[in-house]
């Protein structure tokens, strides 16, 4: 019989309690419950409601994590307004230099980018923001809007949207100046984008309607998994290209999915309360917040998403 520390090279310990430091895969002997116990990933999750945006909203863009978000811009005249988010409440806070719809942007509450969008006509305007005020820096090659972004304030991709037509065209910035690199393989809009900077990201799904997955190396585009429901007009929350939640869409009606990525593959988590389209969504995979969009009219509306990394397993050995 193979032994478990010929595997793992350690041998199971015993408690009286749970370990203090819980590890995923970690097996333990509880001494008081008389029994083996394992940690097991959880990715279940749940949506719950939180408090409204004070601008109900489409086709808006955001940055930061659940606790600490911003969305700027979108349908609303002046298309402008920029609003921030602490976890529990919104404030208005600066507006954006140019007003604009159906725009992308990436980075944290206090260091974001916002750039392209849709002025009549599209704009290839580009603006960052340092927890104050915004400042316009330098414009993207190419003007778009319904397109995807992901990264940070001094590392962002922006690729594919609409100029129009529809493009699969990738950039890349730097801080200072947007470089165009290779094109995505799938000409989309209304795709979203995760990742923690502009060498590793992920772009999601698409508009008519498009479930494609294609992840980027900081040189090309590569085709991977696709998503359970295809959709497009979606929101991610996750600071990595390996690790995130994606919610809601246009599939082709509203849809209320959920999925979690773990680098290979898709697995459908908790629905989101009300299903939405072109929405706000910001956080990690297993804290993320999704904010207005569209459900029958525009709305304000905020949902936070909740997934414990662990749970406990108890089994029997007998």
């Amino acid at each position: 019989m193979t032994k478990y520390e010929s595997i793992h090279g350690i041998q199971i310990r015993d408690y009286t309690t749970d370990p203090d430091t819980l590890i995923t895969g970690q097996v333990w002997y509880d001494k008081t419950a008389q029994a083996f116990q394992y940690q097991a990933a959880n990715t279940a999750g749940s949506w719950a409601t939180g408090n409204n945006m004070n601008t109900a909203r489409e086709a808006l863009a955001e940055a930061g994590i659940q606790t600490a978000a911003l969305g700027f811009g979108g349908s609303v005249s002046p298309k402008a307004q920029n609003e921030s988010y602490d976890g529990t409440s919104w404030t208005e806070t600066a507006d954006l230099n140019t007003g604009r719809s159906s725009i992308s942007g990436a980075g944290t509450q206090t260091a974001a980018i916002a750039f392209g969008g849709y002025v009549d006509p599209t704009t290839a305007v580009a603006e960052v923001w340092n927890g104050s005020g915004w400042t316009e820096v330098g414009d993207l090659n190419t003007a778009r809007y319904d397109h995807a972004g992901a990264g940070t304030s001094t590392a962002a991709l922006a690729f594919g949207g609409a100029t129009p037509p529809v493009t699969n065209v990738t950039e890349s910035w730097n801080g200072t100046a947007w470089t165009e690199l290779n094109d995505l393989n799938t000409v989309r809009n209304a795709a979203m984008g995760g990742g923690a900077n502009n060498t590793a990201v992920l772009c999601i799904g698409g508009y008519n309607v498009v479930g494609n997955v294609e992840s980027w190396n900081g040189t090309s585009w590569t085709e991977t998994t696709d998503l359970n429901t295809a959709r497009g007009y979606l929101a991610v929350g996750g600071a990595s290209s390996t690790d995130l939640v994606i919610f809601g869409g246009l599939a082709p009606a509203n849809v209320a999915n959920s999925e979690n990525w773990d680098g290979s593959s898709w697995t459908e988590v908790g629905d989101l309360n009300s299903a939405r389209r072109n929405h706000g969504g910001a956080g990690t995979s297993t804290a993320a917040v999704a904010f207005a969009g569209v459900t029958s009219g525009n709305v304000a509306s905020t949902e936070e998403f909740t997934s414990p990394l662990d749970a406990t397993v108890t089994f029997d050995l007998s």
